[in-house]
């Protein structure tokens, strides 16, 4: 049987499905031409990311296939219910990114406390005219430790944004539309670990309470953050998005940080991707990444291995 990875997949997973007896195909195949090569070459399994789109037409135009995996966690790119109402078995690797994601909220975060993001474009054009100048404009950071950290979604990526902020020393609220309680387990050396349970409160007590503010929640039809939600919170906030583009109105965050309302944004995703508002991208206060919160090789080996044994599982 073949596998089409149209987005690419780990070596270590590809391995894996070709040692259980599966040709797999790495090509990357435009998508209008993604159901001729689908028939053609009699594709079985489908594995995308966020780039391919998996709709209805593409699905009734390829009977040969039986599976599509979604190397990453958010499944908006497929019409994951007709799919399954026409038998293709549809999944997605929810546990393998959700550190990787984690960690880049932080990575935003200290470079928002400490304007690493704003230096970084300044110290090679002035860093040897204007030393004294750039250390006194970027003297004022913050620290992380103490404050109080709201995640918005609290799933798996959400429970890993939480160990996190509680290892350094953060307090975390969060808030979650299904979830009431939730246990985060901290690890320590020599297999030690300490439980603590933490309650979600309403998204509004933690828009008002927290001192940053991220998000982990799928795709929305409206902005989670819009206006009046900037409205409530605390002066000089910090927003970090490593979700889903359009989670967040951007014109009102503009608008926010132009007041001085939010002090930064750090940005992983964004409403109009692959071509991110010239507002946002050129807005100083704003840390950019191009979506590359599960990019790690460690993230991308796990969902290599997942995709891999649940193909063999459902197709073996």
């Amino acid at each position: 049987m073949k596998i089409l990875a149209n987005d690419g997949i780990a070596s270590g997973g590809k391995k894996q499905l070709e040692e259980a007896g599966f040709e797999v195909i790495t090509t990357k195949v435009a998508q209008e031409q993604l159901a001729n090569f689908l028939n053609e070459k009699e594709i079985s399994g489908l594995i995308v990311r966020s780039a391919t789109k998996v709709r209805k037409e593409l699905i009734n135009a390829c009977p040969n296939l039986k599976i599509i995996g979604r190397a990453g966690v958010g499944m908006d790119n497929i019409d994951v219910e007709y799919a399954r109402s026409k038998g293709v078995h549809v999944f997605n690797t929810p546990a393998a990114s959700s550190a990787s994601v984690a960690e880049l909220v932080f990575a935003h975060l200290y470079g928002g406390v400490r304007f690493l993001h704003d230096s970084n474009r300044n110290m090679p054009l002035e860093g040897d005219s204007r030393f004294k100048e750039l250390k006194k404009s970027y003297a004022g950071g913050r620290e992380l430790r103490g404050k109080t950290l709201g995640i918005i979604g609290f799933g798996r990526i959400g429970r890993e944004v939480a160990k996190i902020a509680l290892g350094i020393g953060m307090k975390v609220i969060a808030s979650d539309s299904t979830e009431g309680e939730a246990e985060i387990t901290l690890e320590f050396y020599n297999h030690q670990e300490i439980k603590i349970p933490i309650k979600t409160e309403p998204v509004e007590q933690l828009i008002m309470d927290s001192d940053f503010i991220t998000l982990h929640v799928p795709a929305q039809k409206e902005p989670v953050l819009g206006k009046e939600e900037f409205e409530q919170m605390k002066d000089g906030v910090g927003i970090i998005n490593a979700s889903r583009g359009g989670v967040i109105d951007e014109v009102a965050l503009i608008e926010a940080l132009e007041s001085g309302k939010v002090a930064f944004a750090g940005l992983d995703t964004f409403e109009q991707e692959p071509s991110p508002a010239i507002k946002v991208l050129m807005n100083g206060n704003v840390s950019l990444s191009p979506h590359i919160g599960a990019a790690t090789k460690e993230a991308q080996e796990r969902i290599g291995f997942e995709l891999a044994n649940e193909i063999i599982k459902v197709l073996k």
